[in-house]
């Protein structure tokens, strides 16, 4: 598996790592499924706090035991329950990062955290104070590098001016090009990594699957229509997935993409896109042309 350095850190990632959020509550499966794509050159595994109220870092804990030095493991914070409310609450703060990162410390049974990721972010929040939670926690050893996970294009605007971050985990997809406009542009001009959040879009662009409803900028028939094209641009040596997973990768900003996996097949579907060889700029401008461009209308 090809590897990628992110940002202006030391660290290094698979181009196809592994999103955690939709493995599951059941132990056996999420471990067998996070030790297979470590067998086959995963290391960058990406899980939250936030996930099933922790359940999910527990699991990817489980699992990357004996074998840590192998995982580039990346968790994010942010989002905060409070005892007798319901849901979560958002928490920028330096006093509840420098709290939570304990707690995700302990239920993933690690010392560190080679990437941890602000899980949103306002241009409401205490940005400098957040800042220099991560860069203390930096300092300490507790984490080796930082990011943040955003859609938001004023806040990566601030965060890639103002601060010392390795990566911005994005929503990029073929189906979601949003991030072509201004986000990826800025990354690159930054030495910033993007890191490509749903390649598949839930599935939206998965071999052997057809979708049953539509998505926010394509109506259930544009999204039949698109496939329809977009398969002419595959073969046997390259299905859907692949075609879109090497498109999320086809952005010399992205570093790696993360699509998720609950099944031994969806995994094995999308590593193969490892073996595909990158898309030609033809074949990108092709997708392009097929697709629609997007662009943010808030937060711009």
């Amino acid at each position: 598996m090809k590897k990628n350095r992110l940002g202006a850190s030391e660290l290094y990632v698979s181009e196809i790592g592994l999103g955690c959020m939709s493995l599951g509550t059941e132990e056996a499966k999420a471990i067998s499924l996070i030790g297979e794509a470590l067998d086959r050159g995963v290391t960058l595994l990406d899980t939250a706090d936030l996930y099933d109220g922790g359940r999910n870092e527990e699991l990817v804990g489980k699992a990357i035991r004996g074998r840590r030095e192998r995982v580039v493991l990346a968790t994010k914070v942010g989002n905060r329950r409070i005892p007798g409310q319901d849901g979560w609450s958002w928490d920028a703060s330096k006093a509840y990062i420098l709290s939570a990162v304990r707690d995700s410390l302990k239920r993933l049974g690690t010392d560190y955290i080679d990437l941890y990721q602000l899980h949103g972010g306002t241009l409401d929040d205490p940005i400098d104070d957040t800042i220099e939670a991560f860069e203390q926690l930096k300092r300490e050893g507790v984490i080796r590098a930082y990011g943040i996970s955003s859609i938001r294009p004023n806040v990566i605007r601030e965060y890639a001016a103002r601060s010392g971050i390795a990566s911005v985990m994005n929503q990029y997809s073929i189906v979601d090009r949003r991030a072509e406009e201004t986000v990826l542009p800025l990354l690159a001009e930054k030495g910033i990594s993007a890191i490509a959040r749903g390649p598949v879009a839930s599935g939206a662009l998965a071999e052997g699957r057809e979708p049953a409803k539509g998505l926010p900028d394509y109506e259930l028939d544009e999204l039949a229509a698109l496939r329809g094209e977009l398969r002419r641009m595959t073969s046997p040596s390259r299905s859907l997935s692949q075609l879109a997973i090497r498109y999320s990768l086809g952005h010399p900003a992205v570093a790696a993409a993360i699509p998720g996996a609950s099944s031994r097949e969806q995994l094995l579907q999308n590593l193969a896109a490892a073996e595909v060889p990158p898309l030609t700029e033809a074949e990108l401008t092709a997708i392009r042309g097929v697709s629609k461009a997007g662009r943010y209308a808030l937060h711009r």
